[in-house]
């Protein structure tokens, strides 16, 4: 039985997927992903009782949220850019 990553015996290619649509994949993996991690992250520390006074709970949970912010914006900068290239690259081969 032939390992599922070889090719077949008609196509010279490898069944690997290319690295920018794979990279693509990925970070938007990481954006579907980054909800979840910005909910856990604020309700951790405060349901165990680990920041205890009400202003640095706040200022906490506003440092969280600036995060999520800047990462979801430069995720999403770095989609844009791969998009555009990829853009790029299909019209010049045309």
């Amino acid at each position: 039985m032939r390992n599922a990553l070889q090719a077949s015996p008609t196509s010279k290619m490898p069944v690997y997927l290319a690295r920018a649509s794979y990279r693509q994949r990925r970070l938007r993996d990481v954006m579907r992903v980054l909800p979840f991690v910005g909910f856990l992250a604020w309700i951790m520390p405060t349901m165990a009782g680990i920041l205890p006074a009400s202003s640095t709970v706040g200022l906490y949970i506003f440092a969280v949220w600036m995060i999520l912010i800047a990462s979801s914006a430069l995720i999403n900068r770095r989609l844009i850019r791969q998009a555009d290239d990829s853009l790029v690259d299909t019209s010049s081969t045309a």
